[in-house]
Order: structure tokens, then C-alpha cells, then sequence
């Protein structure tokens, strides 16, 4: 520090100043407080220096661990905050070890040769991967090519098989800039994610951490790519820069994900944050025929900000030098402000929003909310939110509607501050009038009644008129009510206690109301009755109400008994031709089985039905069915069905005619019905199998330990078109095979597709128990079906 002193001519009798002693002075002396100003400010100068010389030593650390792990300045940042932290010492005693190895590093670059390649190759490998990756990414001119070379450099050697890169736009939504290794196909149908959609990039963009999952199995969370990886481990990390969240970077493992060392969560991190430089460019690009999808900078809106009609304020992000959200400065306030405080408007624009409000990182978290907006784009909105400012170290509460959004590269926070008195008031007003109730208080001493205006609107006089008191209150209602109002009176004036009652009130205009009264009394210090305060309530439409209610449940009682009637008829006919077991069939060299399991809930009694029958022939006729819907419908025309093919089995004819003749049946004669169904005619001479099917489930063979469904043969279901063909195939079966036919109650569930059904389905029969009676109860009991619909199983088993 130094001082400027006005030049002077030289004195040859003045003699040079001699340095300053503090011995033997007086520190109250004006010396000794000039001596001792003089000595702090020098050791304030020793300390700026020290501090300017330990802050280049650190941004000298920052520079080494950038060009060591090939990092960006505030990935490297964090690193050495990080290692400093882990190492129990300050950043600058850090800062200079790290100079110093850096400094030795070239003298035992021979020296520990060996050493790096048995203990470093690990590390080395990763940072050789992120910087090839990183060279590739700069490299890239799109989001998609970014994506490529993220796949291929840096996740192809962590086992990963493909990466999805989100870019997250202002209004909360997702869309795919860029992906690898999953098919184009999933790709398009990915292509954009709308807000508040669950997906796995959305936890990751709405939770700001990096998201591991080690395996889909059980989140319950769609995603890209999941039915071809449906138990894969997947990571979501946000990318973003400066503490605005630009999109999420997605990577997929075909298998279970086991917990990754730091480095390669580091690696990720690291990745993440190329793609947020990235994404940064991606979102200023406009397609052509859309919306820009940057909205308006901090100079348009403060022009959007003064045309609004409520109080406004626009943000504007502070950044740090290593590249961190520090807070927000509020750049511009409308002229609809109202501070919480009661400061100018010029007081807090230009302000800190942590300076003008302290309080706003407390229990409002109005701060988080603000910076969660910036970060991810999502719009934050909320009824009744308590704001609190700290002024001059008196806290000052305000309730308020708030609104947040982004805009481009800054932040709208609309606030609408109510008045709390006056919103009390508003609301009893409100109540009052909507649940049609009046007031009143009479004097009984002076006479004096005051009625407010509901009050008088219930009694149908003006406002201008006479209220009624009351003793006069019987010769207003109803006559056969005077029993009622005269035990009111008698509780509230004699007995003095509150008191209602409820009466029908006859007014002017010839309108009788239903009108319900309460009242309370008014004692003196004597104890003497001399004031009645209470109100009345127009209690007609609840009246009504009651009445209309009484008879619906009366109607609802009648309804439920025919419904019931109606069910236990249905399942009645059901259980009859459909019974649950049935005695084994007799066939030579054949074995059948067949099992019913109706729905647990009867109003879904459905139409499931199977058949199994020794035809004049010889061959056996096998069968199952399923008939849209539920009900007695239903029920009846399974009747129809069956009863009708099983008619025209004896005929002779092949299972495709069956069906031919039977889809005439469902559309002509049974009202249009659809079905699905499955007819098979087995000769037990010749062990073959002559199948056709009408839009039903395949037939499953199971042979040894190994089961598989049958090639689909051409047909569509019954009832859908007034003439239809069906095509036939033939099995040629071995002893001891097992053909099973069985109807969607089985396998169908809301979660999964048919094919993975089938496929649990296959393994499930793969496992066959001795018997034919034990392998069909084994698959109702392994069904994993929560449709709760009718299931048929018609089984046989060769000789």
C-alpha cells in the first residue's frame, strides 16, 4: 500500500524522519495509533499478496489436473475440491503437492515406468477413452454423431450397448437429439417425450443427480430401448453447464448393472458434460415450420414483464469463475411490483435475489424452486405459497400465488400478494352467500334487530323492509312446524341455551322454503338474557336431496337383487355346461384332460369354452373358444358356439369347414357375436392332428422337456365377416407327446406383450410333471394372468 503526498520545496533545516519505535510510546497517544495503523495495514497487504499468490497456485493446480485427466476447468474444479477434502488439508497445501508431483513426475518418469503399468493401466485406459472420446465429440458436427462417438471410444469398453442423448426444451419436454445402438425404428417412436411423462430420462433431468439403475426390471419406468433390454442396467445423467440443465445423457447395458468403481462414474459425469456443450448449440436451432425453441433473452422479457398485470420479476443466473450457479440478479421489476417489505422497486432491482430476500432459501424454498426451473426448463407453479424477507433483521411474512418459467437463457417469477384481511372477509362473504345463510342479532331489551342482506333475500322481503322477530317467528312457517319452533324458543329465551331447529319457512310470494335456524344467547355480568345472536340456513335443496337419495336407493337396492339374480343365473348355465373339471375322456391310445377356471369376480362371468368329444368316426374333436365380452350375453351365445359345432362335427367335415359353417353361426344367428377359436380333429389310428384357428392363441406341442407353439395357420375370428375361409394344417404326433389348447385367461397380462406371456407359458409346460391332470394344474397355478378373466385348457397326451 502506498500514499501520495504533494510536492513541497526541500528544507535544509528539516530533518529526514526517523523510523517509527512503539517503545515507551502510549498507544493512545496520536504516534502510537499512527504506528499501530501503519503495522495492520501492512500485515493487510502481506495477506492479499499471500492470498493472490495462493490463488494462482491453485488455478496452476487446476491447469495440471485438466491437461491429466483431460477434463474440462470445472470438472477439474470439482476434482480438487474433491481430493482436497478427502485429504484433510486446505486447497493451497493441496494445490502446491500437486505442483510438486507434477514437478517430480519427468525425474521418476523411468523410476516408476514399472509400477504405472501394473497399478496405472486401469485409470490410463479410462483417461485415453475419455479423451478420444472428447476429441470425437468437439469433433462432430451434429448431436447424433456426438452420440456415435460417445458409443463407441468411451461406453462399447464398459460393457455398454447403446447411449440416447435428451435434449430438454423449456416447456419440461424431451427430445432425442441423438442415439446409438438402438434401431431406427425405436428411435422415431422415441423421438419426442411430453412433459411430466415418467420416463428414465425424465428422473434423471427432474432429480439433477445421476441416476443408476441396475436393472429395468421392477421401476416400472418406460424408456428407449426397454422391451429389447427389459432386465438391463441404465444410467440418466443430467447434462448441464452453469447450472442449467441442457438434456440427459442416456446409456443402456444389455444385462443387470453391477455397482461401477468412482472412476467410471467420474467418466460418465465427465461424458455428460460434453454432451452438455453440445446440446447447448442443438437447442438454438430452429426446424423449419417450428417455434424457436429459445424464447425471448432478458431484453424481450422485461418487455413481456410490463405488459403483464400482476407483480413481476426477471432473473438473470450469477456464474461463478468455475462455472457453478451462485445466485440470481433480479435484472428488471414491473411496475406492478409489490415488495413483501415495502421497499421502492428501485431498491430491488439490480439486487441479488438472496440479498433482497435472505429468507427465500428457508423454509419457502422459493431460491431451490427458482434454480430448479433454470436448471431443467420444467414450469413451476403454486396457489398460496408463504414468502418471507428479511429486513433490517425483522422477518416479514406474505402469501402469495407464484408462477415460474424460463425463457431462454433467463428466468419470469410472477407473484401475486394477497391481502389477508381482505381475502377473510371476501370469503365469509362468499360462504355465506353460496351456502345460502343470514345473519342476525336482536336486542331483547332495546327491540333492536339487525338481519344482514342474505338474510333478507331467504325471508323474500327488500332490504329496506322490517326484519322479523323472534316471537313472531311461528306466524311465518309452516303450521304443522309450531310444535318444532315453540321447543326452539322454549331451549333458547326460558332455558337459555343454544338452541335449533328446522321448519318450513312460508314467505311472501307464496315460496315455502326448508329453513334450518341456530341461535345462541347473550348473558350480562348478572347473568341476565338481553341479547340473541344465531343464523338461518336455506336447507331446501339438501331436502330434496334426502328425498331424491331415499328413492335412488330404494331403485339401487331393486337393481342390485335383479343384477345379483342375474349373475347367479349366468354362472348357474355356466357352471352347467362349463363345469370347472370333467370326467377323463375315453379314446383309444389317447389320454384328455380338460380344466375350467371362471373369473374370481362374478359380474365378470365371461364366455371361455372348450369342448372334447369321441365323433361317430372315430377322431376326436377338440376345442376351445372365447366370446367377446361378459354377462348373460355372452354366456348364451358360448352355448350357441359349442352346441353348434359340436352339431356340425358329425358331418364329417375338416376343422377349417368347421369353422367356416360356424363363423356363418356367430354372424347370422346370434346376433353378431365375435370369437376366437381353436378346432383341431385328432385320429388316434393314424397319431395326426388336423388344426385351423380363428384368430385364437396357437396350440402348444410339448415333446420330452422341450415345448413349442405351433406355426400359425391363417384365420380371422368368428362373426367378424359374413363369409370367411380358414386354413388347415396337420401335426404328426409321437407317444408321449402332449398337445395343450387354452384360451387368453392364462397368459394374458396388462403389463407385458403376448409374446413374453407365451414365452413364460412355454417354459412353464417345458417342465412337465408325470401326469396329464397334474401338468394342466400346474399351469393354472404358475400363471402370472391378472386380467381376471375365464381360463379353458383342453389337454392330451399320446399312448
Amino acid at each position: 500500500m502506498s500514499t501520495t503526498e504533494q510536492p513541497r520545496e526541500p528544507a535544509a533545516a528539516e530533518p529526514r524522519p526517523e523510523p517509527l519505535d512503539l517503545a515507551g510510546v502510549s498507544p493512545t497517544s496520536p504516534v502510537g495509533r499512527l504506528a499501530a495503523t501503519v503495522e495492520r495495514l501492512r500485515r493487510e497487504v502481506r495477506t492479499a499478496q499471500a492470498e493472490a499468490e495462493g490463488r494462482a497456485l491453485i488455478e496452476l493446480a487446476k491447469g495440471i489436473l485438466v491437461e491429466r485427466l483431460g477434463c474440462g476447468p470445472a470438472q477439474a474444479a470439482r476434482q480438487l475440491a474433491e481430493l482436497t477434502e478427502q485429504a484433510g488439508v486446505t486447497p493451497l497445501e493441496f494445490a502446491v503437492e500437486v505442483i510438486n508431483q507434477a514437478a517430480r513426475d519427468r525425474m521418476a518418469e523411468v523410476t516408476d515406468a514399472f509400477l504405472a503399468a501394473a497399478a496405472g493401466a486401469a485409470e490410463r485406459d479410462s483417461a485415453v477413452r475419455l479423451r478420444t472420446a472428447e476429441s470425437g465429440a468437439l469433433a462432430a458436427d451434429d448431436t447424433q454423431a456426438v452420440a456415435d462417438s460417445l458409443l463407441q471410444h468411451a461406453l462399447h469398453p464398459l460393457g455398454a450397448v447403446a447411449v440416447a442423448v435428451w435434449a430438454a426444451d423449456a416447456d419440461g419436454s424431451l427430445t432425442l437429439a441423438g442415439s446409438a445402438g438402438f434401431s431406427p425404428a425405436e428411435a422415431t417412436r422415441w423421438r419426442y417425450v411430453p412433459p411430466e411423462v415418467a420416463t428414465v430420462a425424465r428422473r434423471g433431468l427432474t432429480e439433477r443427480t445421476g441416476q443408476w439403475f441396475a436393472s429395468l426390471a421392477g421401476t416400472g419406468l418406460p424408456t428407449i430401448g426397454r422391451h429389447v433390454y427389459p432386465d438391463g442396467g441404465r444410467v440418466a445423467v443430467p447434462a448441464g453447464t452453469g447450472g442449467r440443465i441442457h438434456g440427459v445423457l442416456e446409456i443402456a447395458w444389455p444385462g443387470p448393472l453391477q455397482p461401477q468403481p468412482p472412476q467410471v462414474v467420474r467418466q460418465v459425469e465427465a461424458l455428460a458434460e460434453l454432451c452438455a456443450h453440445t446440446l447447448e448449440t442443438y437447442t438454438r436451432l430452429q426446424a423449419p415450420g417450428q417455434e424457436p425453441r429459445v424464447l425471448p433473452d432478458a431484453a424481450e422479457l422485461m418487455d413481456l414483464a410490463d405488459g403483464l398485470h400482476d407483480p413481476a420479476l426477471v432473473l438473470v443466473p450469477c456464474i461463478d469463475g468455475s462455472g457453478q450457479l451462485v445466485d440470481f440478479r433480479i435484472q428488471h421489476v414491473n411496475s406492478r411490483f409489490l415488495d413483501p417489505a415495502g421497499r421502492p422497486r428501485a431498491v430491488v432491482s439490480g439486487a441479488l435475489l438472496l440479498e433482497a430476500y435472505p429468507m427465500s432459501a428457508g423454509k419457502s424454498e422459493l431460491f431451490q424452486r427458482v434454480e430448479r426451473v433454470y436448471a431443467t426448463g420444467e414450469p413451476f407453479r403454486a396457489h398460496r405459497m408463504q414468502l418471507t424477507a428479511l429486513v433490517d433483521q425483522v422477518s416479514l411474512s406474505a402469501v402469495a400465488d407464484i408462477s415460474i418459467s424460463r425463457h431462454g437463457n433467463s428466468v419470469l417469477l410472477i407473484w401475486r400478494i394477497e391481502d389477508e384481511t381482505a381475502r377473510l372477509a371476501s370469503l365469509l362473504q362468499h360462504a355465506q352467500r353460496l351456502g345460502r345463510i343470514g345473519g342476525f342479532e336482536e336486542n331483547l331489551l332495546t327491540g333492536e334487530i339487525t338481519w344482514n342482506d342474505e338474510l333478507f333475500s331467504l325471508y323474500g322481503r327488500a332490504p329496506s323492509g322490517s326484519p322479523v322477530p323472534l316471537e313472531e317467528l311461528q306466524a311465518h312457517a309452516h303450521p304443522d312446524d309450531a310444535v318444532t319452533i315453540g321447543r326452539f324458543l322454549r331451549t333458547l329465551l326460558h332455558h337459555r341455551r343454544p338452541a335449533s331447529a328446522a321448519f318450513r319457512l312460508q314467505r311472501p310470494d307464496g315460496v315455502t322454503r326448508h329453513i334450518r335456524v341456530v341461535a345462541e344467547p347473550v348473558l350480562d355480568t348478572d347473568g341476565r338474557l338481553f341479547v340473541v345472536r344465531g343464523a338461518y340456513q336455506d336447507i331446501s335443496a339438501q331436502h330434496w336431496t334426502e328425498v331424491a337419495l331415499a328413492a335412488t336407493r330404494d331403485r339401487l337396492a331393486h337393481t342390485e337383487q335383479q343384477a345379483t339374480e342375474r349373475n347367479r343365473l349366468t354362472l348357474q348355465l355356466q357352471h352347467a355346461i362349463m363345469p370347472p373339471t370333467q370326467a377323463p375322456l375315453r379314446a383309444p391310445g389317447l389320454e384328455v384332460a380338460v380344466r375350467y377356471r371362471p373369473a374370481e369376480t362374478e359380474q365378470l362371468v365371461g364366455g371361455d369354452w372348450y369342448d372334447a368329444v369321441v365323433l361317430p368316426s372315430g377322431l376326436v374333436l377338440l376345442c376351445v373358444g372365447d366370446v367377446a365380452g361378459h354377462g348373460i350375453e355372452a354366456a348364451t351365445s358360448m352355448v350357441v358356439l359349442r352346441n353348434a359345432l359340436r352339431g356340425l362335427a358329425v358331418t364329417g367335415a375338416g376343422p377349417g369347414q368347421l369353422l367356416s359353417w360356424l363363423n356363418i353361426v356367430a354372424h347370422h344367428l346370434t346376433g353378431a357375436v365375435t370369437a376366437t377359436a381353436v378346432c383341431a380333429l385328432y385320429d388316434p389310428r393314424r397319431r395326426m392332428l388336423r388344426w385351423a384357428r380363428a384368430g385364437h392363441l396357437p396350440p402348444v406341442v410339448v415333446r420330452g422337456r422341450r415345448a413349442a407353439a405351433l406355426p400359425l395357420v391363417k384365420g380371422m375370428l368368428l362373426g367378424a365377416v359374413a363369409e370367411a375361409s380358414y386354413e388347415e394344417a396337420e401335426v404328426q404326433f409321437a407317444p408321449e407327446d402332449t398337445l395343450l389348447m387354452y384360451t387368453d385367461g392364462l397368459i394374458e397380462r396388462r403389463d407385458r406383450t403376448v409374446e413374453e406371456s407365451l414365452t413364460h407359458l412355454l417354459a412353464t409346460a417345458g417342465s412337465a410333471p408325470r401326469t396329464l391332470d397334474q401338468q394342466l394344474d400346474r399351469l393354472l397355478t404358475y400363471s402370472r394372468s391378472d386380467t381376471d378373466d375365464d381360463t379353458c385348457i383342453v389337454g392330451i397326451r399320446v399312448g
